[in-house]
Parts: structure tokens; C-alpha cells; sequence
């Protein structure tokens, strides 16, 4: 429900400007997302920068990217920890940890993360329990709830998700502890065989959403981004970068 009401007014945006037949559809997890574009039952993606590079592999390619909110086209990962707990005051205090993360392909919410403990030397060894946000939807707003009950100690989440949750947590109550370096943002993708005519339409109708316009900047809004610019697949290298980091073989994640 939540996806729908973010996305319903851009894809009814979509349908008016290209006069193309346009409807969400809705994967319960990465992994499954990915199994529907591969077999041709997706034809638009819109995903995180390390799901796009799993979809990659199967000839899906990217088109677009999303301003985020913050006004850059890229997004972080953060590590947030109850503020009343002293005992973690940075990377090397979870060490030893429980550790709730959005999903094992979340960019933001898992591997952005899993990426920097990696450059400050911690292993997924060095954690008491790594465990992930359950259920379908609404993982974000689990692994800050997971942290603000005291069920875990850190939570890695999307750089912006504690805006989101601000009106059901008390805020005061959350630190964070550290933040990631900057990946590329969420990104449409066409899956292979998708006629280029309908991918040059919807990417024209996408560039020309303006938050100058009342109307766009309502749409652009609801969808929590400030914009849809041109990219390519080469500006998803840092992510193929970080799977290499993290040993993970893109050709040969979530097959098993």
C-alpha cells in the first residue's frame, strides 16, 4: 500500500503523457523482484543500485536515476543505535553487536553498510546476530522500530528513512552512529527485449517532470524524490565495485 500511494501518481503521470497501458506491480522481496524481470513479467524496474546490477546480468539496463530529496543523485547507508546507549559510539563499539538490516540485497539498509564495517575491519563474524527486517513491506521503518524497542542494538538503514518515521518514533531517542560513502540513487531499468520506442517515451516523460511545476513537484513529492535524470549502466560500476569488496559474485547472488 505504501509503494502504491508513493508511485500511483507518477505512473498515472506516465500513462497520460505516452498513452501507454501502465501498472504497478509488486514483489515481496529483492530476490523476487528480480525472478520477475528475468522472466519478462516486470518490464520496468525500479530498484536499488545493487539490485539493478543483479538484474544487469540478465540484460535488464538502466535509463534513469532519481534525485533524492536531499537535491544529489546519490543516497547512503546509515548505522543508528538508541542514543541512551553509550556503550556504542562508533563503528568499532558494534563490534560483538545485534544488528537488524532491511533485507540481504537492501543497498542502504545492508550492503552500503556491510561495505563500510568491511573498511573499518569488522566481519559479519564480528556481530552477535545479524538478523533482517521481516515481512514484505515496510522493512525501513522495522529495523528503526527493532532498535528504538531495544530488541537490537544497531540498525543499518537507508540515509532519509528517519524522516520518514519521525512521526512514530521519538526521534531524540535514535543516534547515528556512523554514515556510508555515497552510491548512486534508485534507478528505472528496462528488461532485455522491451521495445526501445516505450523506454525512449517513458524516459521523456520522466526527464520532463520539473518540481518548478506545481503539478510535478505533487507528483515528485509523493514519490519522495526530487527529480528523474538520464543514466546509464557504466554510473552503477561503484556498486559492482562494492560486490567485488564483499566477495559476492553478482552473476551467482540469490540463484541458490
Amino acid at each position: 500500500s505504501t509503494s502504491y500511494l508513493r508511485h500511483r501518481a507518477l505512473v498515472e503521470y506516465l500513462q497520460k503523457a505516452t498513452g501507454l497501458a501502465i501498472r504497478q506491480v509488486f514483489p515481496d522481496t529483492f530476490e523476487a523482484h528480480r525472478r520477475m524481470v528475468e522472466r519478462g513479467e516486470i518490464d520496468i524496474s525500479f530498484s536499488n543500485p545493487m539490485t539493478y546490477v543483479l538484474l544487469a546480468q540478465s540484460g535488464a539496463r538502466a535509463f534513469a536515476g532519481i534525485v533524492e530529496p536531499s537535491g544529489r543523485a546519490t543516497f547512503r547507508g546509515q548505522i543508528i543505535a538508541r542514543a541512551d546507549n553509550s556503550a556504542i559510539r562508533n563503528e568499532q563499539d558494534c563490534r560483538g553487536k545485534r544488528w537488524i538490516a532491511v533485507d540481504p540485497y537492501s543497498a542502504g539498509g545492508y550492503l552500503f553498510v556491510l561495505g563500510h564495517f568491511r573498511d573499518k575491519g569488522l566481519t559479519e563474524s564480528d556481530f552477535a546476530e545479524i538478523a533482517f527486517a521481516p515481512g514484505p513491506g515496510g522493512k525501513q521503518e522495522k529495523a528503526v522500530l527493532g532498535v528504538y524497542a531495544g530488541r537490537y542494538d544497531i540498525a543499518s538503514i537507508r540515509e532519509g528513512t528517519l524522516g520518514i518515521v519521525a512521526g512514530k518514533v521519538d526521534l531524540s531517542a535514535l543516534k547515528v552512529v556512523a554514515t556510508t560513502r555515497e552510491y548512486p540513487s534508485w534507478v528505472y531499468a528496462a528488461r532485455k527485449g522491451l521495445d526501445p520506442d516505450i523506454v525512449r517515451r517513458i524516459a521523456a516523460a520522466m526527464f520532463a517532470l520539473s518540481e518548478n511545476d506545481p503539478e510535478h513537484e505533487r507528483i515528485l513529492a509523493a514519490a519522495g524524490m526530487r527529480g528523474i535524470i538520464p543514466t546509464t549502466d557504466r554510473d552503477y560500476d561503484p556498486c559492482r565495485e562494492l560486490f567485488t569488496k564483499l566477495r559476492l559474485d553478482p552473476s551467482k547472488v540469490g540463484l541458490e
